[in-house]
């Protein structure tokens, strides 16, 4: 846990310092782990960066959705839950404002993990997304098995759910940008439209990156 609290507090500095600073490249997040190998008898040392682990889901539409679906795709991914009285409607009515700039444009997608499967099953999902007004594969409503997608959260860097004593859900309002090789690359509060425009800026940012066009 205090390893987690660290990486968070971490992201969260880098956030703040990227809000004020125009970039042509954005970090990378998370934990990284140097790497001796022996190429052409002369010792080099690599990085290894944090990236997201497998999953497996299904989406609004009932289809299976795993990590590999997300290759060689640009994505934003949040947690949330459909019955959720605070900050899901405000972060999702500003995700929104992503998915219409993105919507008609191939390699880059959104993804919405329920944090409540029991509840939020296939059709509910439909429903939530129809009352959005998205339509397509740009956004996916995803339903996994709640300790995976609780265990997942973790990897991406934000606070793990849990349930109050009333049987409510709390969670993190975080929107996290990641790249095709499925590295960390910005952390927003999905809740405040600055971020979220600031979010925007990046992806488009991000695609520009040389690694991000050759896919590499």
């Amino acid at each position: 846990m205090k390893k987690l609290i660290g990486a968070i507090a971490i992201v969260l500095t880098y956030s703040a310092c990227k809000f004020n600073t125009a970039q042509t490249t954005l970090p990378i997040y998370g934990n990284r782990t140097p790497v001796t190998k022996t190429v052409d008898g002369k010792t080099e040392t690599d990085t290894v960066y944090q990236t997201i682990p497998a999953f497996k889901t299904v989406n609004q539409y009932g289809d299976s959705i795993t990590n590999k679906s997300l290759d060689n795709n640009i994505y934003v991914a949040d947690f949330f839950f459909t019955t959720c009285p605070s900050i899901c409607p405000v972060m999702h009515r500003n995700m929104l404002t992503v998915y219409d700039a993105f919507k008609s444009e191939k390699g880059v997608k959104i993804i919405s993990y329920s944090i409540d499967p029991k509840h939020d099953s296939v059709n509910v999902l439909k429903q939530y997304a129809d009352k959005l007004g998205i339509a397509g594969n740009t956004w996916w409503l995803l339903q996994g098995k709640k300790d995976e997608i609780y265990k997942l959260s973790e990897s991406y860097l934000v606070r793990r759910p849990e349930e109050d004593a009333k049987q409510l859900f709390i969670h993190d309002g975080y929107f996290l940008l990641i790249d095709k090789q499925k590295r960390i690359r910005g952390t927003y509060d999905g809740t405040l439209p600055d971020q979220v425009k600031q979010l925007i800026a990046d992806i488009k940012t991000l695609k520009a990156e040389p690694d991000q066009i050759s896919g590499k």
